[in-house]
């Protein structure tokens, strides 16, 4: 009985996730900036672009860990405010650093204009 019911459990459990892998779908959202950075020759560089001019400014967050030349790790962050058709516009720039560690994360937010 015990088993039975251990069973039924497990099913009802598998049940519910393969109904919720059923029912997530990847977001379907268009792209308002762009940011790519690089850390090279002892120093570090991170740039945006504003992909829609028809869009409103986007306030943008990062953070990105790099490595100093002692082989520690030092993580940069800071905020931007990416107006409307900008491109390339250098956000973060530093030195003294060897490599990047990861790869920069950059959180945008912004009202979309009505559809």
């Amino acid at each position: 009985m015990i088993v039975d019911r251990a069973r039924s459990v497990t099913s009802g459990i598998w049940a519910g996730l393969a109904l919720c892998a059923a029912t997530v779908q990847p977001a379907l959202a268009k792209t308002i900036v762009s940011c790519g950075g690089a850390a090279l020759l002892g120093g570090a560089q991170l740039l945006c672009s504003h992909l829609d001019p028809r869009e409103p400014p986007q306030l943008c967050t990062f953070s990105w860990a790099l490595a100093t030349p002692a082989n520690q790790t030092q993580v940069v962050e800071g905020s931007f405010l990416l107006p409307p058709g900008a491109s390339n516009l250098e956000v973060y720039q530093g030195a003294g650093f060897t490599h990047a560690m990861s790869g920069p994360i950059v959180l945008c937010q912004g009202k979309r204009r009505p559809r």
